[in-house]
């Protein structure tokens, strides 16, 4: 495999076919035996090449937006759900028309859009909150205080209800099961009453149910109580599960410089192409390397745009690094062709398929025009 992917010109993601029907297998096997539903979280990984096979295995996609929607709707044609802050009026008909489950955000924005949606038949539900955090990352917690996603229980409008079918509440990220049954137990203390009353109830996503770690079986245990205890049908949309470990990023080494430390700089930006290191932050796993003096040759690798910390880590190699040879960063298939950009004009990476059968396909290349045509 390495070979193949030293192959690719850089900078390149290329996702592992392999590794993520491997994920799909397992999140199938959850769904079957929870009696629940599980949908593409598009805003991790968006990569409609792959929908196909993705649709094969998942009941559908969620969607953020109306882009979104409509990419999950036109390329893998299931079940399209949808969750925003706040619907733009003027998109409005269009989500109505692609979306089949509609979450609000708040009881204002339901009154707003109420009669479309009911008038189209769609199934709506209403964010909430429960205001139980269970992680540390207040960037990525919507249960952190101030939040503004989810209708808290203090806000909560029983008088509203008609027409609502289902309860939405997304507070994990990255986590496993522990943290969903710790939340399940607040959903419950504020919001039990109204559950007798819903037809589903969406989890949301941050399970990371593709880990290694994690206990497949406390989840199916858990989906399989709330079904029996409420009949209600349950949801799951994580994002990062689907392609976790499944993907990567091919660079290659523009130059070295020493300023009391040795600096490679690569055609791979962290600004620009894994944006993520900056902002949880964290230092991408990197095939073959070690932490900074674990190796012989320790180096800072960074990015070649004019952003002071557009460093991706420091990372230690056996032997030293020249102009030229190529590096495979790992696990980077989520929220890195989502969120890139062409900060500074740097090009975006070509995306590939690394195949069943080992070959590589390249599905698509960027150039200048990509980055024009999003200015004027």
């Amino acid at each position: 495999m390495e070979k193949v992917l030293l192959s690719v010109e850089t900078p390149c993601y290329v996702v592992d076919e392999n590794r993520l029907v491997e994920n799909l297998v397992i999140l199938k096997d959850v769904a079957e035996r929870a009696g629940c539903k599980i949908l593409l979280a598009q805003k991790a990984f968006s990569m409609f090449a792959v929908y196909p096979l993705i649709g094969g295995y998942l009941a559908g996609t969620t969607a953020s937006g109306l882009f979104e929607a409509k990419l999950g709707f036109q390329e893998m044609g299931k079940e399209t759900h949808i969750f925003s802050g706040a619907y733009m009026e003027k998109e409005f008909d269009e989500i109505v028309e692609l979306c089949d489950h509609i979450s609000f955000n708040s009881f204002v924005q339901w009154q707003k859009y109420r009669e479309k949606a009911l008038r189209a038949g769609r199934s709506c539900g209403i964010r909430i909150n429960p205001q139980h955090s269970t992680q540390d990352h207040g960037i990525y917690d919507p249960c952190a205080e101030g939040s503004r996603l989810g209708v808290t229980r203090e806000n909560f409008r029983p008088d509203l209800l008609e027409g609502i079918e289902g309860l939405h509440f997304h507070t994990l990220c990255e986590q496993n099961s522990d943290a969903l049954i710790e939340t399940l137990a607040a959903v419950e203390e504020k919001f039990g009453e109204f559950l007798p009353q819903m037809k589903w109830v969406n989890f949301g996503g941050g399970h990371h149910i593709t880990r290694a770690d994690y206990d497949r079986d406390a989840l199916v245990d858990c989906i399989v109580h709330f079904k029996k205890k409420y009949n209600v049908e349950v949801y799951l949309e994580p994002g990062e599960a689907v392609a976790l470990q499944a993907g990567y990023l091919v660079a290659s080494v523009l130059d070295v410089v020493q300023n009391g430390i040795e600096i490679a700089i690569l055609d791979a930006s962290a600004a620009c192409h894994m944006p993520d290191v900056i902002e949880m932050p964290y230092r991408p796993p990197l095939w073959q390397s070690g932490e900074a003096g674990e190796k012989p040759f320790t180096y800072r690798l960074a990015g070649a745009t004019c952003l002071s910390g557009d460093v991706i880590g420091d990372y230690s190699f056996e032997q030293p690094l020249f102009v030229g040879d190529k590096l495979i960063f790992e696990d980077m298939a989520i929220y890195s062709m989502v969120k890139n950009n062409t900060f500074n004009g740097m090009c975006l990476p070509s995306i590939a398929l690394l195949q069943g059968d080992g070959s590589i396909r390249t599905i698509r290349k960027f150039g200048y025009v990509d980055f024009k045509e999003r200015l004027s």
